[in-house]
């Protein structure tokens, strides 16, 4: 399938960088440092108080403290001399959660986890947040460049992709969407498969390996974030579907070398993953279904063309707009700005006959109509949600993808538009003794580039805000109550407050501390009893709702009212079950929660501060 490859003009152009030295050369090497430079820039709030502060994001604590856990979980597990369990009783005691199907980023966690043993789950997260930035930009960069766009023109498209608006708001919330650094790769590993371009050894052997990388690209993604893998897999299907319908001839003679990339993909990533997702989806805590209303997270026209806060250029008026848009900040993705919505389809249209900038197009304006998402039939996600796993897709993540397709016809249309007109000799090339307009050679190369920059600069972040990473501090004698209880290795912990969406402290205390190794409750989405995917179902029907024993003991813990006799009641039965062999409890005997607890369970069998425990 014959997508355009590098053209001679390429060939001269590294002629030309080898003898300006080593720089030049370089390139590329430069241009990664450069995006290291600009993700340590927007992160630089994070790095001055590493490993103590986070991104404020507005939808509450909770799902910062899940990633810090889930951080700290995998670290745990490889400093005990094995993998992370797919499903665990680390949290949730004694019921468990399923790894898989939770955004608990096992693969970066796992990568990370000397960092996490060394400087704490959020030094991780920084890390991770910043990798975000320029290793997205970065593989876009890869990509772009495979397919002959030049350094300069790389350099955008990567920028624009690894800085792009709704990486910048997934920062505070969405750690496994923020990491994009693996969707360019797997695209670009999958195209290299269907077209038969740049493999590194010729025929079958070439496809087999190149399915062999695409199969661990997978899989790496799969443990990142299953969510934004299958929106990539989707978005590979829509630009080989494009790539198909232009260039009808030229696959029949590709079947074979695809058929042979795409089997030796499939072995790897079952080798790979295949226990993982029969865990996921036949393992004990299997789910179907969504918590979520996903089709209502669409996005509004107007979310293209408003600015949030988040960037360097926004008005109060779109500021407004992009607040009242959404619940939460990290679902606001879809910005591209009026600029860049104009020129992509202006170069799409211009340069139609470039097979590149067509299937670059042409995937992103789909891409981006999908993710408009909505209930009426006539709206395409409709049809979409009726597929296999992509139903369990949030529609608007889609456009975060769809800047992929924008930062490709930006670039290769930047190189199109730099070219000499058929009538005027390259400089390049140029027969000594050639008259070369200097004034149209100058307008043809710096116009494309002022163009671009103005395309790009509404896109440009702020540096990210930063605040505590653990609000409420680890109690004073947490770690001397724990090694007074002297509880075995695995034991389960109740603490009060009880972790949920609106309490999660203890999760972030078990973060930070490694203590305990297993905590009962918790913020995470499971099956309840009918295997209905529910965010935090603790177990049988007496732990939840508002006369529950969580909702009861966080209340307490709140100081809020509740009833002592119907607390005291509910949480004799969520006892029987969660059966803990310890309770510590972040309050004082003299408390509403104090007194409760010892009505509950009798005299405290250690005491720090202000911090009562009891091993039952």
């Amino acid at each position: 399938m014959g997508i355009a490859l590098p053209e001679a003009g390429a060939a001269t152009a590294d002629r030309k960088a080898r003898a300006l030295g080593w720089p030049v050369r370089r390139a590329g090497l430069l241009v990664c440092c450069v995006y290291l430079a600009a993700a340590v820039a927007v992160t630089w709030r994070l790095w001055a108080g590493f490993g103590a502060m986070a991104p404020p994001g507005d939808a509450g604590p909770a799902d910062q403290d899940l990633f810090a856990w889930s951080v700290r979980y995998a670290a745990s597990a490889l400093l005990h001399g094995h993998l992370p369990a797919l499903v665990t009783t680390a949290m949730n005691a004694p019921r468990g959660v399923s790894m898989m199907w939770n955004t608990t980023i096992l693969f970066p966690a796992t990568v990370l986890a000397p960092v996490t043993l060394v400087s704490g789950p959020q030094a991780s997260l920084t890390i991770m947040l910043t990798l975000g930035y320029g290793g997205s930009a970065a593989a876009m960069y890869w990509l772009l460049r495979r397919y002959g766009a030049s350094v300069l023109a790389g350099g955008f498209g990567g920028a624009v992709f690894g800085f792009s608006p709704g990486l910048s708001n997934s920062a505070g919330n969405h750690y496994h969407i923020q990491f994009a650094v693996l969707l360019p790769l797997i695209a670009e590993a999958a195209l290299r498969i269907v077209t038969g371009h740049g493999y590194l050894l010729g025929g079958r052997r070439g496809s087999l390996l190149a399915g062999a990388w695409l199969g661990l690209l997978i899989s790496a993604q799969l443990f990142t974030g299953e969510e934004m893998l299958t929106g990539t897999v989707a978005t590979c299907l829509l630009l080989v579907a494009v790539l198909a319908v232009s260039r009808p001839r030229a696959v029949l003679p590709r079947l074979g070398a695809t058929a042979a990339g795409l089997g030796a993909c499939a072995v790897v990533a079952l080798l790979a993953c295949g226990h993982a997702l029969w865990v996921q989806f036949r393992g004990p805590l299997a789910e179907h279904g969504s918590p979520f209303q996903n089709l209502n997270y669409g996005n509004s026209l107007g979310s293209f063309v408003n600015p949030q806060p988040g960037l360097l250029f926004h008005t109060a008026s779109s500021a407004a707009y992009a607040n009242a848009h959404r619940s939460i900040t990290a679902e606001y993705v879809a910005y591209i700005g009026w600029p860049l919505l104009v020129l992509v389809p202006l170069l799409t249209i211009w340069y139609w006959r470039d097979l590149r900038i067509r299937a670059a197009g042409v995937t992103w304006f789909l891409l981006e109509l999908l993710s408009i998402g909505g209930h009426s039939a006539i709206v395409p996600f409709y049809w979409v949600t009726r597929l296999p796993l992509l139903g369990e897709m949030v529609p608007d993540r889609l456009s975060i993808l769809a800047v992929g397709g924008a930062a490709a016809v930006l670039a290769f249309g930047l190189d199109l538009a730099r070219k000499p007109a058929p009538h005027v000799p390259d400089p390049a090339t140029a027969v000594p003794g050639t008259a070369i307009p200097r004034l149209g050679r100058l307008a043809r190369g710096t116009v494309p580039v002022a163009v671009a920059v103005l395309a790009v600069l509404p896109l440009v972040p702020r540096p990210l805000a930063a605040s505590p990473a653990t609000p409420v501090p680890v109690p004073a004698g947490w770690g001397t109550v724990f090694t007074r209880l002297g509880l075995a290795q695995d034991a389960s912990v109740l603490v009060v407050p009880v972790p949920d969406s609106h309490y999660p402290e203890a999760m972030r205390w078990q973060a930070d501390t490694g203590q305990p190794a297993s905590l009962v409750g918790g913020w995470f989405i499971g099956p309840n009893a009918a295997g209905v995917a529910v965010m935090q179902y603790w177990g049988p029907d007496f732990t939840t709702g508002k006369k529950g024993a969580v909702a009861c003991l966080d209340a307490l813990w709140a100081g809020k009212a509740a009833s002592a006799k119907d607390c005291a009641a509910a949480v004799r039965s969520a006892l029987a079950y969660w059966r803990p062999a310890a309770v510590v409890a972040d309050t004082s005997r003299g408390t509403r929660l104090g007194r409760l607890l010892v009505t509950v369970l009798g005299k405290p069998t250690a005491r720090d501060g202000d911090l009562l425990a009891w091993r039952r």
